[in-house]
């Protein structure tokens, strides 16, 4: 990855067109996930993963819908990566199926499935496409699940080692990892409100995954770094939650203090600042023993340094605590946030905070469209730690989407979400943020976790009976930005 100078702000400009132009060397690129389009569920040798058990349980899942087929990537792989060279892509952001690659989750890899991204990778470099490879996008091998999944220890070690063989297949190739994407929603929708994969509904495992999640982190980094040459660029992504309190009373204040605990502090502690919060151990002490969670060198490990931090961001946050006499009964407080229905909360030790949605535009997710959260988000973590480059890996909106009757697809509210959300970008760059590059997610319509297929967030429309592919005016919009390594005037939004 080709790194801007220090001085970014100064090569940030607005040209007399209104363009607003980026730092040269400004990364452009989309981003996707395994489970989410590859299919080829059974094929060379790929066993189930936590998705795949948890996609076929009935009512977990919109329409009873899996990722069985997705939208074929697997086979399709050399027609998508010719539309990423259409649209000028500069990088792909992809993950790695971890039962594809190891089934069990243990012992050596199917070649097959090695052989696989092996040929993904050389496609886009072959297109001039920077791989930019994800350790684990969610996908948990069901049988590492069934010996007890992220609340227990083993499974940290075991990322470790799959770490390792990913890298000795591919770290010829692919220069800048990933090792987790979004392990809040791992652990806390995964183990906490059940609305992800596994769908367990424990708030303590939730907690424990966190930690394990983070382990396997540090283990995974570890492992990058003794196998990968010393050019490669490693980083994790977090889906940093911008909490707001809705007024500035101390209780407000006080539930969005929560919510940064559990929502974001609870990675970028342990990570980035070498330990946990000790307002998160206190909040949530009634639900774990942190001293015996977290073992003597465990936050050393995890506090492994990395190259580049990943933000993933699409919405505020928006919390106050409850009126003294409406406390919300259980599951409330989950339904009314914006990580899926459930009766049970993502948010232990914060189970009484009130989520609201922020007045103004929804998208198809109704999440609240704000584009100076991402901005908000930006400026904070650079602030906190100045010296880390940042990199936007995933920033998009879902809308109803349509193919007209002339086979187009006109999607002028997702270039205005994207403009403007780049137009924030922009600004936190001409401000002092060290911000590398931006991730449209997603490149294709794709298998919307347990939204299923009834969400569309690509740039590229997929008609699913067909898997036919049309490049919607985003893309084309899209396209025209990465060109000019610019977001045209809002005059020129179509």
């Amino acid at each position: 990855m080709t790194a801007p100078s220090p001085s970014l702000a100064a090569r940030t400009t607005v040209d007399p067109s209104g363009r607003l132009a980026f730092p040269g060397g400004f990364l452009w690129g989309a981003a996707t996930a395994s489970y989410q389009i590859e299919g080829a569920a059974a094929e060379g040798g790929r066993t189930p993963s936590i998705w795949d058990v948890f996609s076929r349980t009935p009512g977990k899942v919109h329409a009873g819908d899996t990722g069985d087929v997705a939208t074929d990537h697997y086979h399709r792989y050399r027609e998508d990566v010719a539309l990423m060279s259409e649209l000028g892509l500069q990088a792909y952001r992809f993950s790695l199926s971890w039962s594809r690659i190891q089934p069990t989750g243990r012992g050596p890899a199917v070649e097959q499935g090695l052989d696989f991204y092996r040929r993904l990778v050389d496609e886009l470099l072959a297109a001039g496409i920077q791989p930019v490879a994800t350790l684990y996008h969610w996908d948990l091998p069901q049988e590492l699940e069934d010996a007890g999944g992220w609340p227990v220890r083993e499974t940290a070690e075991r990322f470790g080692e799959y770490a390792a063989i990913a890298a000795a297949a591919l770290g010829d190739r692919v220069k800048f990892w990933t090792t987790l994407n979004e392990p809040w929603c791992s652990a806390f929708l995964g183990y906490g409100s059940g609305v992800h994969a596994p769908g367990r509904t424990d708030p303590a495992d939730a907690l424990r995954a966190a930690h394990h999640l983070n382990l396997g982190h540090g283990r995974a980094v570890a492992a990058l770094r003794a196998g990968l040459p010393a050019d490669a660029r490693i980083s994790v992504t977090l889906n940093l939650h911008q909490v707001r309190p809705l007024t500035d009373g101390a209780a407000d204040r006080d539930a969005a203090r929560r919510i940064d605990a559990v929502g974001n502090r609870v990675f970028t502690g342990p990570i980035l600042d070498g330990g946990y919060p000790a307002d998160l151990r206190a909040d949530t002490a009634h639900l774990v023993d942190w001293d015996d969670l977290v073992r003597p060198g465990d936050e050393a490990t995890v506090a492994a340094p990395i190259d580049v931090l990943g933000i993933n961001y699409y919405t505020p946050t928006l919390v106050s605590a409850p009126a003294a006499d409406e406390r919300p009964a259980p599951g409330e407080a989950a339904r009314n946030d914006a990580h899926g229905a459930s009766d049970h909360s993502p948010w232990p030790g914060a189970e009484h905070i009130v989520f609201h949605l922020p007045p103004g535009e929804v998208t198809a997710m109704n999440w609240a469209v704000d584009p100076t959260g991402l901005y908000d988000l930006i400026t904070d973590v650079s602030r906190r730690h100045p010296r880390l480059p940042l990199m936007i890996t995933e920033n998009g909106a879902a809308y109803e989407d349509t193919v007209t009757p002339d086979g187009e697809v006109h999607d002028p509210q997702r270039i205005d979400y994207v403009h403007r959300h780049l137009a924030a970008v922009h600004r936190a760059i001409a401000d002092g943020a060290d911000v590398r590059g931006y991730f449209l997610w997603s490149l294709l319509d794709n298998f919307e976790w347990s939204y299923g297929y009834s969400r569309r967030f690509g740039a590229v429309y997929v008609d699913y009976p067909t898997q036919r592919r049309i490049p919607k005016d985003s893309a084309r919009w899209y396209a025209r930005s990465v060109r000019e390594n610019a977001i045209p005037p809002v005059r020129d939004l179509t």
